[in-house]
């Protein structure tokens, strides 16, 4: 049994049943309540019910940190991301399934990285997906059948050890991993074309972050692909580089991104190169450790700014909230309410706020666990705002303002 509706197992329909039963309370929040919906969830974890729910109550959370559900009405990628990374939907695939292309060889992942952070890549990621979704939805109204998953084609033409630059990859791991975590059952299949030699090498890289579900749908084509490829898209529905009908998918309505080739991004994009920050603080994360910053909040309403820079290399930053000022807790024993990443502040400069819905201990904690040999020097500004309503006339709202306390407090 396939585990899709009309080919369940009575053991699959029971437990479908169960899982309905055991999520009511968070029904309402999800993208969509239908069973097809549900069982893409069950299906990712062989029907077992506990490991499902566990699932999808942490995407309901992840939705709710990366404001997912407005994040195609209220955000769009940086300029650069938009110019310069490669690749978009064009098309349908002959089941009416959305078809997205990558395009690789064009790509300057240096270039990007030195005028985008990374979170904005993974949010542009994550946009993607939900476009991608969206698409699916209108094409199972038009069809009067469901719709929920994508073909992928990557072009990986003119690949090559740019492509493998450590910030780059291990990015790219973590696009991997919030895909596998958050959109399961979403791929369909994914054809690669037009491989080098060097291909294998960098597939090693990432392809023990996939599920053998998600592996077992690569398909790795060779001379042969666009015949392959003919056979699971129409030609009306693939441009003509890759061997169909469409001469222009940036004019086609059926291509909804652009499918273009780049160039390198120029150097007046590098956010290094522009932005000069004067941080009133730093600190030293040991190898190995970690350290805390506690602000007390005592109005709801306030606001959490920060920037930060780290020399050297990547460092691990998230928002926790504890009950007292003072009190030593590791990150496990707290409530997170930024979640924790590894940001390339190395690269670009981090910056970002939090409106804090409710008094309490915030604590911001840079993170160098996972760094065995490397402690990180870090540059920072942290900043109190005011609601309004508790703001002087003469006053800005601003940290220094005394009735917000606000102490930074480290701790390892």
């Amino acid at each position: 049994m396939s585990g899709r509706i009309g080919d369940l197992s009575p053991k699959q329909a029971e437990a479908l049943e169960q899982f309905r039963e055991r999520i009511q309370d968070i029904l309402p929040q999800l993208p969509a309540q239908h069973d097809h919906f549900l069982l893409r969830w069950l299906r990712a974890r062989s029907f077992n019910i506990q490991k499902s729910e566990a699932m999808l109550r942490k995407h309901l959370e992840f939705r709710k940190q990366m404001k997912v559900d407005a994040i195609i009405t209220d955000w769009r990628p940086p300029e650069v991301i938009e110019k310069y990374l490669s690749g978009g939907m064009c098309g349908y695939d002959r089941e009416g399934s959305p078809v997205w292309y990558d395009v690789i060889g064009p790509v300057d992942p240096k270039g990007l990285f030195l005028s985008a952070s990374k979170q904005d890549f993974i949010k542009s990621k994550i946009r993607d997906c939900e476009v991608l979704q969206q698409e699916c939805d209108v094409q199972s109204q038009k069809l009067g059948r469901n719709v929920e998953s994508i073909t992928m084609i990557y072009d990986v033409e003119g690949l090559g050890l740019k492509h493998l630059w450590k910030p780059a990859i291990e990015t790219y791991t973590e696009i991997l991993q919030m895909f596998e975590a958050n959109y399961p059952e979403g791929l369909k299949r994914l054809f690669v074309i037009k491989a080098p030699k060097l291909f294998p090498v960098a597939y090693n890289l990432v392809k023990h972050f996939l599920s053998e579900n998600t592996r077992q749908k690569i398909n790795i084509l060779g001379a042969n692909w666009q015949e392959v490829l003919m056979k699971y898209i129409d030609a009306e529905q693939l441009p003509v580089i890759y061997g169909g009908k469409l001469t222009d998918p940036d004019g086609d309505p059926r291509c909804r991104t652009m499918i273009h080739h780049v160039s390198p991004v120029p150097p007046s994009y590098y956010v290094r190169d522009h932005v000069k920050m004067e941080y009133e603080q730093c600190t030293t994360v040991s190898r190995g450790s970690s350290q805390q910053l506690d602000y007390e909040i005592l109005f709801p309403g306030c606001v959490l700014r920060w920037q930060f820079a780290s020399e050297g290399a990547d460092i691990g930053f998230g928002v926790f909230v504890k009950a007292k000022k003072g009190e030593k807790k590791k990150a496990a024993q707290m409530e997170e309410v930024v979640l924790s990443q590894r940001y390339n502040a190395h690269l670009v400069p981090e910056d970002g706020s939090l409106t804090c819905e409710r008094p309490g201990v915030y604590v911001l904690r840079f993170d160098n666990t996972y760094s065995m040999f490397q402690a990180k020097r870090i540059s920072f500004t942290v900043e109190v705002l005011l609601p309004e309503r508790l703001q002087s006339p003469q006053g800005n709202g601003g940290s220094k303002n005394t009735t917000v306390q606000a102490e930074g407090n480290s701790q390892s």
